[in-house]
């Protein structure tokens, strides 16, 4: 029963990208779902950015081997970052009304800026993609015969079809039921949990001493440390394309603003049910616990509840990890098309060629993923460290540009390369705090600097904050 439920919510997914095909003219519908996006899809879009794996298998063994300071870089960071991106990043760049973020720098700073920036961006969605594929393959396999490469396999071709049809449509459409499915699901689960243990108190009052201190210890490494958590996705997701496609599909900027400040409080709010849960489930059955960690949530479900919290559950499951997959390939093949194959063919190409060069972008960022998926070994190291790639090299150019009026090209240049170079060389060493905060702090030296001893060209300024409004 669970196998079927599993298999018609999978061809329902892919329906509705074949449907939502229909509402593709061109790349602009591809890319932004054509600018049209209302509250509620744009809102379930921006949520179920990262809801994904992370969220609810690597979030929940990490809070309980940690505590809350173990996950402030998601679901906190996550949420923080949304939030902050609704404040001080939308506004502007939804004005330049540009398909991708690689087109924003373009107008900040020229066409060599934008081809850094791009070509930083796209690997760094190839690991992000890869740990999706694992994890739905993990689910498959737990609730099937298949094997661990098939499951990757299965799932690669599931979330590419839709994708591949319908874009920013499918994805949008998809997500709003994916969402109301994964807060559906974990509440029902979070709400059995808590029946089971006889109320919500005893399985906090289970929780290891220290499980809800939210601050750190009263010494500068510490707080250090606990900023720089913050930072990894709540400053460092703010220059991807992932997040950007999804905010300027809004079909306004009220919208777009909105959604923002909607989705960061769904995100931290739906983000701790897994937390809850997973404390239940150590609580309840720490035979569980001690076997797989990461599975606890899912082996807790197949084996002490009924069948339709199963489907649930399951079906949550795979919705979160489905939406994360299938934006996850929309962005950098959107880069790819836009910002490196586009300059150089693009006056040769009409747009219906482009369209396709897109979804071919698609299946070609698809067959990086799962063969890397195969190898699953440090996987999701490789997804946490895709934000803090672009917080080191990417944050402070986007943010200088957009609001310090003589930001100059050669600063971003300079900003971006010795940030990256900074965080890889200070990654040898043994630091008592995180690298990358020395290495944002090198990127910032240098946009400074490099803009001080070359100012940008009088005649070529670029789009400041105060020129998009």
């Amino acid at each position: 029963m669970l196998i079927t439920a599993i298999i018609i919510y999978l061809l329902v997914t892919v329906a509705i990208g074949a449907w939502s095909s229909k509402l593709v003219k061109n790349s602009k519908d591809f890319v932004l779902a054509g600018r049209q996006l209302p509250l509620f899809l744009s809102a379930s879009a921006l949520f179920a950015t990262w809801f994904g794996s992370e969220t609810i298998f690597g979030a929940s063994s990490e809070y309980l081997e940690s505590g809350l300071q173990g996950v402030i870089e998601d679901p906190f960071g996550g949420a923080l970052c949304l939030v902050l991106f609704g404040a001080f990043f939308l506004r502007p760049m939804y004005r330049m009304n540009v398909l991708t973020l690689g087109d924003v720098y373009k107008k900040i700073f020229g066409k060599r800026v934008e081809f850094f920036a791009s070509v930083l961006m796209v690997p760094v969605y190839f690991g992000y993609v890869a740990a999706q594929l694992v994890a739905m393959a993990l689910i498959l396999t737990t609730v099937t015969d298949l094997t661990i490469q098939q499951g990757i396999i299965i799932s690669a071709v599931v979330v590419v079809f839709y994708t591949f049809l319908g874009g920013m449509w499918a994805i949008s459409i998809t997500d709003f039921i994916q969402t109301t499915l994964i807060v559906v699901g974990l509440v029902w689960v979070a709400v059995l949990v808590a029946q089971k243990a006889g109320g919500v108190m005893p399985i906090l009052e289970s929780a290891p001493e220290g499980s809800f201190q939210f601050l750190p210890d009263p010494d500068p490494i510490s707080w250090l440390n606990y900023l720089g958590a913050w930072m990894v996705l709540g400053l460092g997701s703010i220059p991807s394309q992932d997040i950007y496609q999804r905010v300027m599909s809004s079909k306004s900027e009220k919208v777009a603003v909105q959604s923002t400040y909607l989705a960061g409080g769904f995100y931290v709010t739906i983000g701790l049910l897994p937390l809850f849960i997973a404390l239940g489930a150590k609580f309840l059955y720490p035979e569980i616990y001690l076997e797989n960690k990461q599975l606890l949530l899912p082996e807790m479900v197949l084996r002490h509840s009924g069948m339709h919290v199963q489907i649930l559950f399951f079906g949550a499951l795979i919705s979160a990890i489905m939406s994360t997959t299938s934006s996850g390939l929309l962005a950098p093949s959107a880069i790819l098309s836009e910002n490196i194959i586009k300059p150089y063919f693009g006056s040769r190409l009409k747009e219906k060629y482009f369209l396709w060069i897109l979804r071919g972008n698609i299946v070609a960022v698809a067959l990086i993923a799962t063969v890397m998926a195969q190898w699953k070994t440090n996987i999701y190291e490789l997804v946490a460290g895709a934000s803090i790639l672009l917080l080191v090299s990417l944050f402070v150019p986007l943010t200088a540009g957009l609001y310090w009026k003589k930001a100059s090209e050669m600063g971003a240049l300079m900003s971006i390369v010795l940030g990256m170079i900074a965080y890889l060389m200070l990654e040898m060493f043994d630091l008592p705090i995180y690298t990358h905060i020395p290495a944002l702090c090198v990127s910032a030296v240098a946009m400074i600097v490099g803009t001080l001893i070359f100012p940008k060209n009088k005649y070529h300024a670029p789009l400041s904050h105060h020129q998009t409004s």
